[in-house]
């Protein structure tokens, strides 16, 4: 297969592309693949680490607002389109996919131009702009949360769940907090962190509980992001906390997940795929600042099931936090039932099943 992605923005564009890119990659070796993102995007970044071929087109995002500088935005999306035309006839795919991110909007619009099969992949209960667009022109449109069917044209949209889900199903738990966190390895683990940039709030309020949290039973890792680890360090003596591990960033993410019992985090789509993939309790704290508070809805189909809980923003301090954790850790037989129901809709088949259906578009 010759495969075609481009996503990005954020990592949640970018990760559920990759995840794909990789299980064609192990069930057909010889493919080959272009991924097209822009070239001060974070997919930049992200995507050449991982070897693969990279192409960029130059496009900004529409602004919400009535303002001249759409002009400009215009005339990049149309010149991308262009560009996009020239990078598809090059590299010849067999099939497009778009994840997301208004990079993929001139690509995938230019594939359906050419006659070469598409399909977009939409990660959050909400739609984002790129993928409202594109779903005019696509043959196939794949979701990750029911919510969002009703968004997109019914003989077009398929229910798959996220790649990263199937990526990360099946990890065991190893000796990976203490080789490399120094924790006890059989200890009850909470895993805290807002996003690779990290959350204000989240931080403001780990700063107030961690003398609390230092005197529980269980453990705690706390991802900062780069952007506060300076700031906290500030004020907190790292050194001397024993039940508290406080890093500015994890690089293996997957493998810290498969050592903990309960993650305390933002409600993006991506990290929801890769919590329920694995089955494990969540305490989600969507983030205020995202569109159409997309991220809240993300959180309620985990809530509805019994698989999280929520922790409004607004709401958020360090007695809120530490309360919210202790009812989950201290009470055994509701934490094991939050990780039967994320479990269950884990859609540990979310890569198999978007492969079948560009297999389909292929033919």
């Amino acid at each position: 297969m010759r495969l075609l992605v481009s996503g990005g923005g954020t990592g949640g564009h970018v990760y559920p592309a990759l995840s794909l890119v990789k299980y064609v990659k192990e069930v057909e070796p010889d493919s080959t693949f272009m991924y097209v993102g822009t070239q001060g995007g974070l997919e930049s970044t992200i995507v050449k680490n991982e070897y693969l071929p990279f192409a960029s087109v130059d496009i900004q995002g529409f602004r919400r607002k009535l303002t001249f500088e759409n002009v400009t935005t215009i005339k990049k999306f149309l010149k991308s389109i262009k560009d996009s035309k020239r990078i598809i006839k090059e590299f010849q795919p067999d099939v497009v996919v778009g994840t997301g991110g208004y990079v993929c909007a001139p690509v995938v619009y230019a594939a359906h131009k050419l006659g070469i099969p598409t399909l977009i992949h939409e990660q959050n209960s909400v739609p984002g702009v790129a993928n409202k667009f594109l779903s005019r022109y696509v043959d196939k449109v794949a979701v990750c949360f029911e919510d969002a069917i009703e968004y997109f044209p019914k003989e077009k949209v398929e229910l798959t769940g996220n790649p990263r889900a199937q990526e990360v199903a099946g990890l065991k738990p190893d000796n990976y907090l203490t080789d490399t966190y120094q924790l006890d390895s059989n200890k009850k683990t909470v895993l805290l962190f807002g996003g690779s940039r990290g959350a204000k709030t989240m931080m403001n309020a780990v700063e107030e509980a961690v003398n609390e949290l230092e005197k529980k039973d269980y453990q705690t890792i706390v991802a900062t992001g780069n952007i506060y680890f300076e700031s906290i360090s500030e004020h907190i003596d790292l050194s001397s906390l024993k039940m508290v591990k406080i890093v500015p960033y994890i690089d293996n993410m997957t493998q810290v997940l498969a050592n903990i019992d309960l993650v305390v985090s933002r409600a993006g789509a991506t990290s929801i795929a890769e919590f329920t993939g694995m089955g494990l309790p969540s305490i989600l704290i969507p983030s205020p600042n995202v569109t159409n508070d997309h991220q809240t809805k993300n959180a309620m189909s985990l809530v509805r099931v019994g698989a999280a809980e929520i922790l409004k923003d607004s709401e958020l301090t360090g007695q809120t936090l530490v309360s919210s954790i202790d009812a989950i850790m201290k009470d055994e037989e509701r934490l094991k039932n939050m990780a039967v129901e994320s479990e269950k809709i884990g859609y540990q088949d979310a890569t198999t099943h978007l492969y079948q259906l560009l297999k389909a578009l292929q033919k």
